[in-house]
């Protein structure tokens, strides 16, 4: 018999090992006084003597670095570095060492090297559209060398493991099954790189000419607008719709939040460098005490809020697609909000460019189905658009066929695209590469265009 490995955390304990847990809580419950205070002679020396502090001189700012045109926090950095230890625990020695070799023995060296390579395998990974699935994944987590006895796979280790290994670094099983996935994607990546590719020189040459060739392109565009008097929906079609759709169409979701910022100061938002680092890391530690604080049974949020003197903000109702106007400082919090449940209505501290917000579910709206005269405006508008995309594939199809048939028996392009009833637009001449090289030094500039359907004609100069 095979049990399914994401199942283990429902395993109860054996009558023994619970009697066992129930005296040990009893024994330290009835020494916690003295157990407090050889804890605190325990952590002084660990205090001086192992603690290191980080070199806040070697960072520009609260970012830990920027790839892929993102910024990745310190928060972020911390989290991944704790998948090394895990990765470390679980002997997964290969993969470490493919992701942190070459990094020497200092462990701050090894925890960069690891937390850069970690976040260029998945860049790549989703890029190259590596997704293993759960079967592949399970069969990997069982030959893990910690879950191993002398006869194989021991479920008692991974029950142990999770229980006691997992909890203290602040992950869970799904971490686990995060980094088995890093590891297959890994072992594809290598396999690809592996495997030999020969290209021929016609190959090549024809590349070579497609790419540098130059272009001359006549552009016909297709605007909705010029086919909407075109299109009538009655009230026969919205009943159609509605019937067909019925289940599709319901209202927005809507959430209510209360929420208390740990935000920098507008004199703190000018520092830099190290004391802008040690400003929010105060900040940082002040809103895990106030999560930390949350967990307490019984907590109340506005209770944990006044004691550490923070004041309570409460949106009003909001969807997912309309966040709350005090919530768009950041898209993450309107996300983050609709995370929220009735069991778990707080949430982790989300860190901002200029501090942390923490969020507390205060009311759910649940979505309804919507009636046929609420629906209408939506029905309207996804007919019009639907009818919108017909017409002008049509035209763009009959317009193709005219320019295909002139183009056959050497008619002038220009005298048939007026034939056809459409103006054309020419564009400068360009090449694929140059477009491509255009493209990437442009690709910091926000733009943004009206979606139009397009038609071209090409006339190629080699």
């Amino acid at each position: 018999m095979e049990l399914g490995i994401w199942n283990f955390r429902n395993l109860r304990l054996s009558f023994s090992a619970l009697q066992f847990s129930s005296v040990m809580m009893k024994a330290l419950r009835r020494h916690k006084d003295w157990l407090m205070i050889v804890i605190a002679v325990l952590a002084i020396p660990f205090v001086f003597y192992f603690v290191q502090r980080p070199d806040y001189g070697a960072m520009r700012s609260d970012q830990f670095a920027r790839m892929y045109d993102r910024n990745v926090s310190m928060l972020e950095a911390q989290q991944i570095a704790r998948l090394l230890s895990l990765a470390q625990a679980l002997g997964m020695s290969e993969f470490v060492q493919t992701l942190a070799g070459g990094s020497g023995l200092n462990q701050n060296q090894v925890a960069v090297q690891f937390i850069i390579n970690l976040l260029v395998l998945r860049h790549e990974a989703g890029r190259l559209g590596l997704r293993p699935d759960g079967s592949e994944i399970a069969d990997v987590v069982r030959k893990l060398p910690a879950f191993q006895s002398e006869s194989g796979f021991d479920m008692n280790k991974f029950s142990e493991f999770v229980r006691n290994a997992l909890g203290p670094m602040g992950l869970g099983e799904e971490h686990i099954e995060q980094l088995v996935r890093d590891e297959l994607c890994l072992n594809e990546i290598k396999r690809l790189l592996a495997a030999g590719i020969s290209i021929s020189k016609g190959e090549l040459d024809e590349n070579f000419q497609r790419g540098y060739d130059k272009f001359y392109v006549n552009v016909i565009r297709f605007h909705s607008a010029d086919f909407d008097k075109e299109i009538t929906v009655k009230d026969e079609d919205v009943q159609k719709y509605y019937d067909a759709h019925k289940t599709e169409l319901k209202t927005d979701e809507k959430r209510k939040v209360q929420f208390v910022n740990l935000g920098l100061s507008e004199d703190q938002k000018k520092l830099k460098g190290k004391e802008r680092i040690d400003v929010l890391q105060k900040l940082a530690d002040r809103a895990t005490d106030f999560t930390q604080a949350l967990l307490e049974k019984g907590a109340d949020f506005k209770q944990a809020a006044e004691k550490f003197k923070s004041p309570v903000h409460e949106t009003g109702e909001f969807t997912a697609a309309a966040p709350d106007p005090q919530l768009k400082a950041d898209a993450q919090l309107g996300a983050a909000a609709f995370k929220l449940t009735v069991q778990e209505a707080n949430s982790d501290p989300i860190q901002v460019a200029d501090g942390f917000y923490i969020l507390h579910l205060t009311g759910i709206t649940e979505a309804r189905p919507l009636t046929v005269e609420e629906a209408k405006p939506k029905i309207v508008d996804a007919l019009k658009k639907s009818r919108d995309r017909e017409l002008m594939s049509t035209k763009g199809a009959e317009v193709v066929q005219q320019l295909r048939e002139a183009t056959k028996s050497g008619q002038p392009l220009e005298a048939t695209i007026q034939k056809a009833g459409v103006k054309s637009e020419k564009l400068p001449a360009f090449s694929l590469f140059e477009e491509e090289t255009t493209k990437s030094q442009g690709k910091e500039m926000d733009q943004t265009e009206e979606p139009k359907s397009e038609l071209s004609s090409q006339d190629k100069e080699s």
